[in-house]
């Protein structure tokens, strides 16, 4: 899953991860740093997250949420929402081939407005350009694909 950086399992960070949930349901912003790959290319490892708050009756398919379990947080694209009348959605990483459990209505943290990368604002889009679909399929189907493409980008960010 693509975590943020509250990804680390121990206590410090799980402490981290509570203090920034608590920050976004007070202020209702939150900037959070990207540290894994399963949301490549829409994000990247290194980014940084705009998160709004924003409950599970404000989020549709194809929006970018932030969810927290087990004193983690994920963010990942909605791909289906209110199965069987329950508030809950289900997620899924852009470059993973299955889907996340369902995300209930209280582990639904906020919304994605903003990806900031290299000095640029980026919206999400809701859906994936065929280049972009290919790379997540690439990226999901090798690990030493994975590290080849986060590579090139790191190198291509530099430049």
């Amino acid at each position: 899953m693509t975590e943020t950086g509250c990804a680390m399992q121990d206590n410090a960070a799980a402490l981290k991860c509570e203090l920034a949930a608590d920050v976004l349901r007070t202020s209702g912003k939150l900037l959070l740093g990207v540290t894994g790959q399963s949301m490549l290319p829409t994000v990247w490892p290194g980014d940084t997250l705009v998160i709004e708050r924003a409950g599970i009756d404000a989020v549709s398919e194809g929006d970018l949420i932030l969810f927290g379990r087990n004193r983690r947080f994920f963010a990942h694209r909605v791909v289906k929402k209110g199965m069987h009348g329950r508030s809950e959605v289900v997620t899924r990483g852009d470059s993973m081939p299955q889907a996340d459990p369902p995300v209930s209505e209280s582990e639904v943290l906020g919304k994605i407005s903003f990806i900031l990368r290299s000095g640029k604002c980026i919206r999400p889009t809701s859906t994936l350009r065929f280049r972009e679909r290919a790379v997540a399929a690439l990226v999901w189907r090798s690990r030493i694909a994975a590290r080849v493409v986060v590579g090139v980008h790191g190198l291509r960010q530099t430049n």
